[in-house]
């Protein structure tokens, strides 16, 4: 009977985990700061939310805009087993957006016999893959994660859309967040509304919970979300799709995702 009983509970701890896609995402010591301070950024891909025990994120497309909307550098990168971290220098008063942005093609073909696998830009492909290349599959993609931290008085000019796969048009500023109130975003595709746009919210400490306790919403016409967050603490908004309005007419279908991590603080 112990014996068995082991059994069971060691199937159930492990559950959770199989049961649970890997999260991606970027995590600031502060989202809110005085000028002239550091932050330290973590980076992760992970089980569960904020704990770090996958792989480290890779940081190579990294973009830092400052309140002004310049770029700037970060500063004492390092990668280890489980986690990327760097450090950033608010030097200007307002809001800087942190984000990893990637987009390109993934290709498999056959060529002489052999199956070949590419991945690189659309600009490339051409030239990278065989014209007549055979059994060839192109999927295109496109994700950001991002998080945002402001210095002082909260701005906008950081969060300015660069019109390229899904992006956040805030509402209400995405460090103006408090338990207990309503905050609205748009999301945004090229541009244009995401309507009818499926958003999970989850918030971070999901090791210490028997549940996700996802907050799952839709935007509107107007690509526009309303959550009201139920408690202080760090949360992670993912979402995602699939559809075919692909860049290159060899490729089949395009997946889009964006993931973002507020910081809601107490009333």
């Amino acid at each position: 009977m112990r014996t068995l009983k082991l059994a069971t509970l060691t199937l159930a701890a492990l559950l959770p985990v199989a049961g649970h896609a890997h999260k991606a995402w970027l995590l600031p010591s502060a989202t809110v700061s005085t000028v002239d301070q550091w932050i330290t950024v973590d980076g992760a891909v992970s089980n569960d939310l904020f704990y770090f025990n996958h792989v480290p994120l890779r940081v190579d497309a990294l973009t830092i805009t400052a309140p002004d909307g310049s770029k700037i550098q970060p500063q004492n990168s390092a990668t280890g087993k489980y986690r990327t971290t760097f450090d950033v220098h608010l030097q200007k008063n307002g809001t800087y957006r942190i984000a990893i942005a990637n987009a390109g093609l993934n290709a498999s073909y056959e060529e002489n016999g052999q199956m070949k696998r590419w991945r690189g830009s659309a600009a490339e492909f051409a030239k990278a893959v065989p014209a007549n290349a055979q059994k060839l599959r192109v999927s295109e993609s496109a994700s950001r994660i991002e998080t945002f931290v402001t210095a002082g008085k909260p701005t906008t000019d950081a969060l300015k859309l660069t019109n390229v796969g899904l992006e956040l048009a805030p509402v209400t500023h995405p460090n103006d967040l408090y338990a207990g109130d309503e905050a609205t975003f748009a999301l945004m595709l090229d541009g244009k509304p995401a309507t009818n746009l499926p958003v999970t919210i989850v918030a971070g400490g999901t090791r210490y919970r028997d549940a996700q306790e996802e907050i799952e919403v839709k935007t509107d016409a107007q690509g526009k979300f309303s959550v009201t967050w139920p408690a202080p603490g760090m949360y992670w908004l993912e979402t995602e799709f699939q559809d075919d309005k692909t860049s290159i007419p060899q490729a089949t279908q395009r997946r889009v995702s964006y993931v973002a991590t507020f910081e809601v603080l107490p009333q």
